[in-house]
């Protein structure tokens, strides 16, 4: 049962009436009320009533709080804003001492300052230590390599078709393409008729094959493996009524391996007796079976010769730096210096140009690859681009290593390049340090040039073979230029390609080190001139190209007891 409540008030009314609620308010104002009613004194005491106008707006705000407990809310809201008024009457003028972060190492183009740094050394360093006859100390593992390509003597089973592929990019692309072709066409039992080669907004040479290459000489070495021709019978192409662009282009992937060309192009082949593949530089895998890789060292190692004009010049010149490099037993070194503005321009790397440096690049880029760099959201930090070893080295940077790796200035340097970016300043710190410096355009005339001097391929075949026979060859930016010579000096040199090839990544640390001495760089730089010596005779691993590594599919190993053994009479 509930308790009973008293329904009867103590006013006497019928009526039942709720509880009181508590009074509300503060304890003056309770006092004040009280002392106000006449009917009763109040014996508590209570505050005075506020007498100025700032007591007085405090007094309702104090009461508008206590009386309405949920404007607590903003309580801390009040606070803060109090703080900030309060606080925006102070100085905050407070002294902050300057902080120069230092960008990451090797960000920043600092070679001039350390070259300037390091000069007076290096010329005091300046001593004949005949670096040239004894920059290569590798010995060989279990005897040296020479070439080995077997050549067929037996006579070919009837063709099943013609292959034309088109090569598409510069000198040595275009050589893999030809020797790929050789490859795909050898292997399918298919008469290949000589590549032709697409003219390329960047290189601009319309040369043809017969222009650059020995073209009979290449029909010639490879008639007992592949049947070559220089152009298409007339019946074949009266079908396409003697226009190439009526014929079905077969589209090969890049990198497609033998087993596709045997399942998917031999098939068409024998249907159509005519194939055309367009473009042909990198479509077919490097891992192939070794009659496949015989193939291809006997097109590029044996078949490819330069044309006569090209090496008849380029033979001279070579003749011409050995005469110069007397006082060092006719060797010479040399560099294929990637400086070009194309190069530099693509590289996105920033040098010490300034403003006319950066409007050059820009319209460099904007020329040769419209709109690439400057797409929407595309971010460029020439900075990690150094640091990760991508910018080309300057010929100022060049020259620092060279004589780090202890070749004085009185060796004799053949320069491998294009036009160089802002020669007059760029190159002036390398003829400084190496003053017996030559380029083609000063080894030859300028009648001698002539026939050449428009067409950038066949200009790159004098370097090309200027190149391959120094004593030690310089790669400073990659690409196809170097590595085919790598593996075209391995050919000739035992299976050693005397090439020097920088850390680049680690340069830049160096180059950007204020504190680093001439001892300490010079031992660095020694340092990364034997490891180059050690990766000289690397061998090819499955996903190698033979022509950067011809060992062992183009070479086979002479062991040093076999080289002692004295030949048998015939």
């Amino acid at each position: 049962m509930h308790p009973a409540y008293n329904r009867i008030s103590s006013s006497g009314h019928n009526s039942p009436s709720p509880p009181q609620s508590p009074l509300r308010g503060s304890p003056g104002l309770r006092h004040t009320r009280s002392s106000n009613n006449k009917g009763g004194g109040s014996s508590g005491k209570f505050l005075p009533p506020p007498k100025t106008f700032a007591q007085r707006i405090a007094w309702i705000l104090l009461s508008v709080l206590l009386r309405r407990q949920g404007v607590f809310l903003f309580a801390p809201l009040i606070y803060i804003s109090g703080m900030l008024l309060y606080m925006g009457t102070v100085s905050l003028d407070v002294v902050v001492p300057d902080i120069n972060s230092r960008p990451p190492p090797g960000s920043v183009y600092r070679s001039p300052q350390l070259y300037n740094k390091l000069r007076p050394e290096m010329d005091a360093d300046n001593f004949s230590s005949d670096a040239l006859a004894t920059v290569w100390r590798h010995p060989y593992k279990g005897g040296e390599w020479r070439p080995c390509i077997n050549k067929s003597e037996e006579g070919l089973p009837e063709s099943n078709g013609y292959i034309y592929v088109e090569a598409n990019g510069g000198l040595n692309q275009q050589r893999t393409s030809i020797g790929n072709a050789v490859a795909v066409a050898g292997y399918l039992n298919a008469t290949l008729v000589i590549p032709n080669f697409h003219y390329h907004s960047i290189w601009r040479d319309p040369s043809k094959f017969s222009d650059i290459y020995d073209e009979e000489y290449f029909i010639q070495t490879l008639k007992g493996d592949v049947r070559v021709v220089n152009k298409l019978p007339g019946y074949i192409m009266e079908r396409f009524d003697h226009n190439m662009s009526n014929v079905y282009n077969f589209k090969v992937k890049a990198w497609s391996s033998i087993k596709y060309y045997r399942e998917s192009v031999l098939p068409r082949l024998l249907e159509e007796q005519f194939i055309r593949i367009s473009p042909f530089a990198n479509r077919l895998s490097f891992d192939a079976p070794p009659a496949v890789q015989r193939l291809r060292c006997l097109a590029n190692y044996e078949s490819l010769r330069f044309a006569n004009p090209i090496a008849t010049l380029a033979e001279s010149l070579v003749e011409r730096m050995k005469e110069r490099s007397a006082h060092n037993n006719g060797k010479y070194i040399a560099v294929h210096l990637r400086f070009e503005e194309d190069m530099v321009a693509f590289s996105c790397c920033i040098f010490d140009g300034g403003e006319q440096e950066i409007s050059d690049m820009n319209a460099a880029r904007e020329r040769g690859w419209r709109g690439k760099f400057t797409k929407p959201g595309r971010v460029i930090r020439p900075g990690s681009i150094r640091i990760n070893g991508k910018c080309p080295l300057t010929p100022l940077e060049v020259g620092l290593m060279l004589r780090g790796m202890g070749f004085d200035n009185s060796t004799s340097i053949f320069l491998a390049s294009g036009k160089i970016y802002n020669a007059e300043k760029t190159m002036a710190p390398l003829l400084e340090m190496f003053p017996l410096l030559q380029t083609k355009d000063m080894l030859a005339s300028a009648e001698e040039l002539a026939p050449f001097k428009n067409f950038s391929s066949r200009m790159a075949a004098i370097d090309y073979t200027v190149c391959l026979h120094s004593e030690v060859f310089v790669t400073t930016q990659g690409g196809n230029f170097p590595h085919f010579l790598m593996g075209h000096r391995r050919y000739l040199f035992g299976g050693h390609s005397k090439t020097i090839r920088p850390d680049k990544r680690k340069l830049a640390l160096l180059f950007d080190n204020p504190n680093i001495g001439w001892k300490t760089f010079k031992r660095q730089m020694l340092n990364m001139r034997s490891h180059s010596d050690s990766k000289g005779i690397e061998l090819k691993r499955p996903n190698d190209s033979i022509y950067t590594f011809p060992c062992p599919d183009c070479m086979c190993r002479v062991n040093k007891t076999e080289e002692a053994k004295p030949q048998s009479p015939p």
